[in-house]
């Protein structure tokens, strides 16, 4: 055995179920030399999922993964809150960032001494 029988293989796709009326239609349209249009339909729906995958790269690339210190209670309200509103707590902590971030320093002021004040 050499080292090429140990490289990793590509999972070939299952080719997509074609009808028969296609499959006569396509092998006629061979024997005319005109283009294939079960070729041309495989096409169409790879180059959409190579365009869903573009999108899922543009959505990864927006957001940075990082790591926070919590207390139990902000986890619990947090995960809390998640559930109520249905949206992810990442999403939720980037809502809170953006509201208090365009708050004015004194209002940044009285909230961080309103959350001293509640915290033992």
């Amino acid at each position: 055995m050499s080292l090429t029988d140990l490289k990793r293989q590509q999972i070939k796709k299952k080719p997509s179920s074609v009808s028969i009326e296609d499959f006569i239609d396509d092998a006629n349209n061979y024997a005319q030399g005109k283009p294939s249009k079960v070729a041309a339909e495989a096409a169409e729906t790879q180059a959409k999922s190579n365009n869903t995958a573009k999108d899922k790269e543009k959505v990864a690339k927006q957001f940075r993964h990082a790591t926070f210190t919590l207390t139990e209670q902000s986890i619990g309200q947090l995960d809390e809150l998640s559930l109520q509103t249905g949206i992810a707590k990442s999403k939720l902590l980037r809502i809170f960032i953006a509201n208090f971030s365009q708050l004015s320093e004194a209002e940044q002021a009285q909230l961080l001494e309103l959350c001293e004040q509640q915290q033992p």
